[in-house]
């Protein structure tokens, strides 16, 4: 059965944005594009590459990654599918503890085991160790390893005071070409790439579609200001097609 692109986005309950974004980037090509419409369309095959994309997205990892390892030659598919259903009972387990958690603080008692998140967490490292062979994964690995919390705290802070300062841009009315605006997409790219992993031109490209494309990563940024990750994408994009 195929569908067309708006009916294969509420199925996976994503954006058509976010699926033409993975067929530019080739991780979730369309079975067939009508040659006369430009109409893109997908299939059962689809839907299963798309299970798989988000069983990674699940796990944290960068398109990037999940595109390599989805194309390396010994992945095992059948093994990820196990390894997603492992994944889902124990998100089905912590919801029914939550849920009896809520019935529980109805009645004063103790509920904090309930937030125990730890066998999940376990499991998502156990998975990451395994599948997370791509050189950019294990360039992040290796300078985050010794990170604290503390540390990570602090980063995640100075990548908010870079984005405040796109929203200070974009509401004096800069324009995202600008020298200043591209000098500060300079900024972003050598803190990525001093503090996580190295953030080439091409990977910073892929990271400023996300910024609008990913709901969480947009209503992030753009709590400095409406319209600040589609400013910021729009100067990746300048600076990159430099």
């Amino acid at each position: 059965m195929k569908m067309q692109v708006k009916e294969f986005a509420e199925i996976c309950g994503v954006s058509v944005r976010t699926l033409h974004y993975y067929d530019e980037i080739g991780i979730l090509k369309p079975c067939e594009v009508d040659r006369y419409t430009g109409y893109r369309f997908y299939d059962e095959n689809s839907l299963l590459r798309m299970q798989e994309i988000m069983f990674y997205r699940e796990l944290d990892f960068p398109l990037k990654s999940i595109s390599e390892i989805l194309s390396s030659p010994d992945y095992d598919k059948e093994k990820a599918l196990c390894e997603q259903k492992s994944l889902l009972i124990l998100k089905k387990e912590r919801l029914e503890r939550l849920i009896s958690a809520i019935d529980g603080a109805m009645k004063g008692e103790n509920i904090m085991k309930a937030f125990d998140n730890t066998q999940l967490e376990l499991y998502k490292k156990e998975a990451k160790e395994r599948w997370g062979k791509t050189d950019a994964y294990k360039e992040y690995s290796g300078k985050t390893k010794a990170y604290s919390k503390d540390k990570f705290e602090s980063l995640a802070d100075g990548m908010e005071e870079i984005f405040a300062e796109f929203s200070v841009y974009m509401k004096n009315g800069a324009s995202p070409d600008s020298k200043d605006v591209q000098s500060l997409v300079k900024t972003l790219q050598s803190y990525i790439t001093e503090n996580y992993y190295t953030c080439t031109n091409e990977i910073l490209a892929g990271l400023g579609q996300m910024y609008v494309m990913d709901e969480r990563f947009k209503s992030n940024i753009d709590k400095h200001a409406d319209g600040t990750a589609e400013f910021a994408s729009t100067a990746i994009e300048v600076y990159c097609g430099k």
